[in-house]
């Protein structure tokens, strides 16, 4: 039998035991708000735990991230209480290690990120696909075990057992849309390039599972744009792409949704080209449509909507730089998308009255499509605003307007409904 010691954890990396945990509604908590937490936030999420973070400093995706509790302070001993998982993720050794002793204390297992053989557990390189995990740990090898789950996921993505070498992408910078949330949504070309990434500039709304997928060597930059909030100027976006591929690496720029459906792709590929770096852009699933979709309304309908519009709202009708002509849509019978637009229904929904949309118009608001924690409001023109405001709807959510958003494939309800 391997010795351990109650602090410093096992001594030998092939003393763990691999372990699948039930975290449904359980208390997990992380100490520190860096890329390491931002990379385990999707999957403890999404398998269900009541996750609270507790850091001195976040960055813009943690401080923004659904469905958690974020405590913006020192760790303090007795922070683990309730706990049933812990991870000590701080850029101090002696904070760190602090956790590690109190999880003792209490018999929680927990994760030390700065020396995994110093904590009681250890997180494996894990790979989702049709309803199968896979957990791989390499004796403490981190390289080995994310380059074996790298081509499992290859393998159970193209069927076969042949996988390309790590490491050998060409120097370069590839826009990736990563669709509107569940990490099942980014296409197969979007999901192997990101596995083959030196460098990954991440959108706040890239699915944030695909992170905790990166081998640990891989660069993650925090391009989040925190809506009314912390963000990453486009300008610097566009500088560290450049900078990282001129540098002789693979960057990949992974956005929710698409990259051209206001994503400023197209702003990042002309800097690219100017700057002479070689640059693709992989199409992804656009949260306008998906999102609907996945809240069971269809954005046309035969007989009911022949049109779709996809409007941005991230600038009132009244503003000297819009671009959008409110009294036309308004006109429209078909169905309109606004996107960025929770902090300004009121205000959307009133400019489509007054270009003759009905009061009675349905609407539908979808908050976090496609994720775990995915909602839908049903109301009218006339008073998604107010219903909007009482249900404590919050960004990113999707606005369709029109006959269609009262439909509901998901229950079978095919007409209007009532808010």
């Amino acid at each position: 039998m391997t010795p351990r010691d109650p602090v410093t954890g096992p001594r030998g990396g092939d003393a763990h035991y691999l372990v699948g945990l039930d975290l449904r509604g359980r208390r997990v908590v992380l100490i520190g708000g860096g890329s390491v937490v931002s990379r385990r936030l999707g999957t403890l999420v999404a398998a269900g735990a009541d996750v609270h973070v507790i850091a001195l400093e976040t960055t813009p995706t943690v401080e923004s991230f659904p469905g958690i509790t974020v405590e913006t302070r020192a760790y303090r001993h007795g922070d683990l209480e309730g706990a049933w998982y812990a991870l000590a993720c701080t850029d101090d050794p002696d904070v760190n290690a602090a956790v590690v002793a109190e999880a003792e204390e209490r018999h929680i297992f927990c994760v030390r990120a700065d020396d995994a053989s110093r904590g009681s557990a250890a997180t494996p390189a894990t790979v989702h696909h049709a309803q199968l995990t896979v957990g791989v740990l390499a004796s403490g090898d981190h390289r080995r075990s994310a380059r074996i789950r790298g081509e499992i996921a290859d393998a159970l993505l193209d069927g076969t057992l042949g996988t390309p070498s790590r490491g050998s992408h060409p120097a370069g910078v590839a826009l990736v849309g990563g669709g509107p949330g569940d990490p099942d949504l980014i296409t197969v070309r979007g999901r192997r390039l990101l596995a083959a990434a030196d460098v990954v500039v991440a959108d706040r709304l890239a699915p944030p599972a695909l992170l905790a997928e990166l081998a640990p060597w891989v660069q993650v930059i925090d391009a989040a744009k925190v809506p009314y909030g912390r963000a990453m100027k486009q300008e610097a976006i566009n500088a560290a792409l450049v900078e990282h591929a001129s540098a002789g690496k693979f960057v990949v720029r992974l956005k929710g949704g698409d990259p051209y459906v206001y994503g400023r792709g197209y702003e990042e590929v002309v800097a690219c080209v100017e700057a002479g770096v070689p640059v693709t852009v992989v199409p992804g699933i656009s949260s306008p449509i998906a999102a609907p979709a996945a809240a069971g309304i269809p954005v046309t309908h035969r007989g009911v909507a022949h049109e779709i519009v996809i409007v941005s709202g991230h600038i009132p009708p009244d503003h000297p730089d819009s671009l959008v002509d409110w009294d036309a849509l308004g006109r429209l019978r078909g169905t309109v998308v606004l996107m960025m637009a929770v902090e300004r229904l009121d205000v959307f929904a009133d400019a489509l009255m007054a270009g003759g949309r009905d009061a009675s118009t349905p609407v539908s608001v979808i908050e976090n499509g496609s994720m775990p924690g995915q909602r839908r409001l049903t109301s009218d023109l006339a008073s998604v605003g107010a219903d909007a405001r009482a249900a404590g709807v919050r960004p990113p959510a999707i606005v369709v307007v029109g006959e269609v958003a009262a439909f509901d494939a998901l229950t079978g309800s095919l007409g209007r409904v009532s808010s």
